[in-house]
C-alpha cells in the first residue's frame, strides 16, 4: 500500500515539476525544505514559489503503532527582495484507523535581515501566527505565534551550517498558555550542481513535561534540482525519544515562477 502511494506520489510530483517549471532563472531555487532548519533567503519581489509534500509517519504507543500521512504544503510571496509573506499548513491528514481532516493553517513573514559576510552568517528572521483554522480532529487552541531566526555558514568544501533558534506560544491540554524553545542544527553538503545532501538535529519543542516535553529527531536527507526552478527532495527521520514521532519520511516537489 505505502509502495503504490509513494509511485503514484512521485509521478505526480514528476508531472506537476514538467507543467510548472521555469526553465530560465537567474539563481537556482532555494527552498526551505526538506529539513527543520530554515532557509535565510527569501524568494525576492514578484516571486511565487510552492513547497509541497507527502509526509508518512509511524508512530508506536502503549494501544499499538500508530500510522499517519499528511500534505505539508508552504506557499511563498515575495512582496519585496528582502520580505516574503508566507501560508503554510500540514495540509489533508488521514490517521489510519482514525480520524482524517485538515491541519491549521499558518500565516507569516520571512525577512532576510543580513547577507553573509567576514565570518558572519546569512540571517532571516521568520514570524509566523498559526490559526485554529482545521478540521476539529486537528485543530489547535487560540492563535500560536512564533519567532525563529535562521543563521546559515558557508564553509569550504562545498559544506554549509545551519542554526535556528526559536521561541513559541501554545496551550496545552489543560488549556494552560506556555512558552517552548525551538532549536535546529544542520549540515549540508553540496555535491555538485544539483545534488545537495544533509543531517540535522531538530527540536522543534523544547518544554516541561507538564507541557508535552522536549521532542527532538535526527534527519537525513537529500534535495536535486530538476532546473533551476524545480526541485525534488526526500528525508527520513528518527525520533530521539519517546515524546517524538518514531519514524517519519517525506517526499516533495518545490517550484517557484
Amino acid at each position: 500500500m505505502k509502495t503504490a502511494i509513494l509511485s503514484r506520489c512521485a509521478s505526480t510530483l514528476l508531472a506537476l515539476c514538467a507543467i510548472h517549471c521555469a526553465q530560465a532563472a537567474d539563481e537556482a531555487i532555494e527552498t526551505d525544505r526538506p529539513d527543520f532548519v530554515e532557509s535565510s533567503k527569501v524568494v525576492g519581489k514578484g516571486r511565487l514559489q510552492l513547497e509541497t509534500s507527502l509526509l508518512l509517519e509511524r508512530d508506536r504507543h502503549e494501544a499499538g503503532r500508530e500510522r499517519s500521512v499528511a500534505t505539508p504544503t508552504l506557499l511563498r510571496v515575495g512582496v519585496h527582495d528582502d520580505l516574503e509573506l508566507r501560508v503554510e499548513t500540514d495540509g489533508r491528514i488521514h490517521v489510519q484507523g482514525g480520524e482524517s481532516g485538515y491541519a491549521d493553517t499558518s500565516l507569516g513573514l520571512k525577512w532576510h535581515a543580513m547577507d553573509a559576510r567576514r565570518g558572519l552568517p546569512s540571517v532571516g528572521v521568520l514570524l509566523h501566527a498559526e490559526l485554529p483554522s482545521g478540521s476539529r480532529a486537528f485543530r489547535g487552541s487560540g492563535v500560536r505565534p512564533s519567532l525563529r531566526v535562521a543563521g546559515e555558514w558557508e564553509l569550504p568544501a562545498g559544506m554549509s551550517l545551519g542554526l535556528m533558534p526559536g521561541l513559541g506560544r501554545e496551550r496545552d491540554d489543560e488549556g494552560r498558555r506556555y512558552t517552548y524553545g525551538v532549536l535546529g542544527v544542520v549540515l549540508g553538503k553540496e555535491v555538485n550542481e544539483r545534488l545537495r545532501g544533509f543531517a540535522e538535529v531538530a527540536l522543534p519543542q523544547i518544554a516541561r513535561g507538564r507541557h508535552g516535553g522536549t521532542q527532538a529527531s535526527f534527519d537525513v536527507g537529500a534535495a536535486y534540482l530538476l532546473s533551476k526552478s524545480c526541485q525534488v527532495d526526500a528525508m527520513f527521520s528518527r525520533g530521539l525519544n519517546n515524546r517524538t514521532t518514531d519514524t517519519a519520511f517525506t517526499i516533495g516537489l518545490s517550484f517557484r515562477r
